[in-house]
C-alpha cells in the first residue's frame, strides 16, 4: 500500500517510526543519523571521549588490591603482599602482576568515600553521583552522556553488559528522571559462550535486496518532499550526502559485527581471558570502535549478583577473581594503547564501596564486610593524567587522611573528561533538576 506523506499530519521521524524504516537513524534527541553526521562535519570532527566502566559489583577489597597495609596486624593486612610496579614508589598487590606492569596507563584514587555501605544504594550512587531517590532518581553517567552528546553511529550510545539491578532498588546507571529512552541497551548473555549473539542488530538479514532498494527510494522521496516544502535547496543538496552515508552505515552489518568476537585473533581473546569478564572487556573495546559511547561491564565471573561481596572466604574467592581482573583490565589497557584508542577512551574500574579493614571470623572462612568510609578506584585514558596516586588512607585503610574524594567528585571528574555540563538542568515532574547537584572535579587528574 502506498502512503502519501503529504496527506498525513506527521513529520519524517514519525513516518519512519510508523513505517518501521529500519535505518537505525533516530538519536535520543530526535536527530537522524544523517543530521548527526552533518553536525559532526560542521564541528570539524572534534574527537569525543568514550567510557568503559568495569563495575566491581559487591565492593572489591581495596586493602587486598590497591591500598596494601603490610605493617598492620595480621587481621588487617590479609594474605597478600605488596609488590613493585612499573612506577617507582608505587606498590600494588602481588596478585596483580600484569597491572603492575602497566601502572603508567592509569591513575589510582585511594581516598574515595561514600555516604552508604549498602548494596543497591551504593550501586546507584557510584554510577550517577547522587544518593538514591525513589521519586526522582538522578540519571547515570551513560544516560547523561547520551542526552547531552548525540549519537554518531547506528549502534546504541550506551550499553550494559550484565544485569546489575538490585531487587530492592532501581537499576544503577539507568535513565532516571530523564526517562526510559536514556536507559542502556542491556545485554544479559555471556559473551564467552559460543552461542553468544545479539539478534536485535540483525535487521537486514534475510531481507530482499529489492525491499532495501525500495527503502532508498522512499527515503529519497521524503527528502524531495521536504526540500520542496522548506525551499532550502542549498541545505538539501548538502543533506543528500549525509543521508546516503547514513543509509550506507545502517544497511551494513556494522552493528551486528561489533558483537562478533569470532573476528578477533584467538591469541588476543586468550590475553583478555576466556571467561565472561575477559570477553566482556574485549567486546567493550569492539563496541567503542563501532561507535558506542559508554559501556558498563559487570566485573566478575562468580554466580550471584554481588560476587565481590566477600563476607566469608575472601581469600579463596580473590585467588580466583584477581587473576581474571588482572588479565582482563591489563589486556584492555594495552590493547587500547596499541590501537591508539586509549587517548579517547576513559577506562574506569570501581566497586560501590570497599571492605572493612578488620577481617571477620565467619565460620565458613574469614571475610571482610561492607565499608563505604574508604575505598580505591582507578581511572585511565580519555585525557586523564596517568601514573598518579590521589589521596591516602590511614594505617589500616579505614578512612581517608589526605585528599578525600567523594563519589560525587568522581562523577564530576568523569563528566569533565567527557565535556559534559554537570550543572545542566532538566525539568522533571515540574522541578528543575541538575545532572549532578554536588561534586568537584579532581583537578590533579587533568
Amino acid at each position: 500500500m502506498l502512503v502519501n506523506a503529504t496527506s498525513l499530519n506527521i513529520n519524517r521521524r514519525d513516518f519512519f517510526q510508523l513505517g518501521g524504516l529500519a535505518i537505525g537513524a533516530i538519536s535520543p534527541l530526535g536527530l537522524s543519523l544523517s543530521e548527526v553526521l552533518a553536525k559532526e562535519a560542521a564541528s570539524g570532527g572534534k574527537k569525543q571521549i568514550n567510557v568503559i566502566f568495569m563495575f566491581l559489583q559487591g565492593g572489591a577489597s581495596h586493602i587486598d588490591m590497591y591500598d596494601m597495609k603490610p605493617n598492620a596486624p595480621d587481621e588487617i593486612r590479609g594474605k597478600y603482599d605488596p609488590a613493585s610496579t612499573s612506577l617507582p614508589g608505587l606498590q600494588l598487590s602481588d596478585q596483580l602482576p600484569k597491572l603492575r606492569g602497566c601502572a603508567d596507563k592509569f591513575s589510582l584514587i585511594r581516598s574515595m568515600h561514600s555516604y552508604t555501605s549498602k548494596h543497591g544504594e551504593g550501586d546507584v550512587h557510584i554510577m550517577c553521583g547522587s544518593p538514591v531517590d525513589k521519586n526522582l532518581q538522578a540519571p547515570g553517567m551513560g544516560a547523561v552522556l547520551s542526552m547531552q552528546q548525540q549519537q554518531q553511529a547506528p549502534v546504541p550510545s550506551f550499553v550494559h553488559l550484565g544485569d546489575m539491578k538490585h531487587p530492592a532498588y532501581t537499576a544503577p546507571g539507568f535513565g532516571g528522571y530523564l526517562g526510559h529512552m536514556y536507559n542502556p541497551f542491556l545485554i544479559k548473555q555471556d559473551p564467552n559462550q559460543a552461542s553468544f549473539a545479539v539478534k536485535e542488530f540483525d535487521g537486514t538479514t534475510g531481507i530482499d535486496p529489492n525491499r532495501l532498494d525500495g527503502r532508498k527510494h522512499l527515503l529519497r522521496s521524503l527528502d524531495q518532499y521536504q526540500r520542496e516544502r522548506e525551499k532550502q535547496l542549498a541545505f538539501a543538496r548538502a543533506q543528500d550526502s549525509f543521508t546516503e552515508q547514513a543509509l550506507t552505515l545502517s544497511t551494513s552489518r556494522r552493528a551486528k559485527e561489533a558483537f562478533d568476537l569470532s573476528q578477533e585473533p584467538a591469541k588476543l581473546r586468550d590475553a583478555y581471558g576466556r571467561n565472561r569478564v575477559g570477553q566482556g572487556m574485549l567486546l567493550a573495546r569492539r563496541l567503542i570502535e563501532a561507535g558506542v559511547r559508554f559501556v558498563t561491564i559487570q566485573g566478575y565471573v562468580d554466580t550471584g549478583i554481588y560476587a565481590w561481596d566477600h563476607h566469608w572466604g575472601i581469600f579463596p574467592h580473590l585467588d580466583i577473581q584477581l587473576p581474571i581482573y588482572d588479565n582482563s583490565y591489563s589486556a584492555l589497557l594495552n590493547d587500547l594503547d596499541d590501537r591508539g584508542l586509549l587517548e579517547t577512551t576513559l577506562v574506569i574500574t570501581a566497586g560501590e564501596f570497599g571492605r572493612t579493614p578488620k577481617i571477620n571470623s565467619q565460620k565458613r572462612g574469614p571475610g571482610r564486610d561492607h565499608w563505604g568510609r574508604c575505598f580505591s578506584l582507578t581511572m585511565g585514558g580519555g585525557g586523564v593524567k596517568t601514573g598518579r596516586v590521589i589521596g591516602a588512607s590511614d594505617k589500616v585503610g579505614g578512612v581517608p587522611t589526605d585528599r578525600p574524594v567523594a563519589v560525587a567528585d568522581f562523577v564530576a571528574t568523569v563528566y569533565h573528561a567527557l565535556g559534559i555540563d554537570a550543572k545542566a538542568e532538566f525539568v522533571a515532574q515540574g522541578r528543575p533538576m541538575k545532572m549532578l547537584p554536588e561534586g568537584s572535579v579532581v583537578k590533579e587528574l587533568f
